[in-house]
């Protein structure tokens, strides 16, 4: 039985919630990289294997599994220990609108392709796409943090991972790479370090991956 691939590149923030995700399943598995810089997503063979042309990709039991809140969605379903979603539906409710405010609402405005965007094609200057992309992350972050404050343990929701934690780990970092004040988060920026002090966040930072 084949391993299973993931089609990886470290800073990718929907991969690296991903790796962490196949970490904390205690899922074994390889990785290939295609630097997003150098356009190997765009590539007429990783296209054909997937036609978005994006990472991440798992490759996993036969399938080739696109969109990391699909894949995570696949890992639970089966892989269901340790759970990331609760089992109560309005828990797993509020765990879910935290992870896809993080994955729908922040990550899709402040990705690369969009970022290229707003360069190439409608010419705004590097300054420009920096408060562009700090805008979008205080705005989410603000919202994140009122959302999880009633019903946050050690981890955004509880005193377990969650979805919501492998989402918000992939965030944190991107805020931090882009120098976004994270004073008015305290919530976040502790949840944010008690995840990293686990194995499967360390070991799926960016940072621990690249190469």
């Amino acid at each position: 039985m084949f391993r299973p691939l993931l089609h990886d590149y470290f800073r990718s923030s929907a991969s690296y919630r991903v790796r962490i995700a196949l970490r904390l399943k205690g899922v074994e598995h390889d990785s290939v990289s295609a630097d997003l810089r150098a356009g190997d997503q765009r590539s007429d063979e990783y296209k054909a294997r997937n036609p978005q042309g994006f990472v991440p990709m798992l490759e996993m039991d036969g399938h080739k599994l696109t969109q990391s809140l699909a894949i995570i969605a696949y890992l639970e379903a089966v892989r269901p220990e340790p759970r990331l979603l609760p089992a109560d539906p309005a828990d797993q409710a509020h765990v879910r609108a935290m992870a896809l405010l993080i994955a729908c609402d922040i990550h899709p405005l402040n990705n690369l392709r969009v970022l290229n965007y707003l360069k190439n094609e409608l010419d705004h200057d590097e300054p420009v796409r920096n408060d562009w992309y700090r805008h979008w992350i205080a705005e989410g972050f603000a919202a994140l943090e009122a959302l999880a404050a009633p019903r946050a343990g050690r981890f955004l929701f509880g005193n377990e991972p969650t979805l919501a934690d492998v989402c918000l780990v992939p965030q944190m970092y991107n805020a931090r790479r882009f120098d976004v004040p994270l004073d008015d988060y305290p919530l976040l920026v502790r949840v944010d370090e008690e995840a990293n002090r686990l194995d499967a966040f360390a070991a799926a930072h960016p940072d621990r991956v690249a190469g």
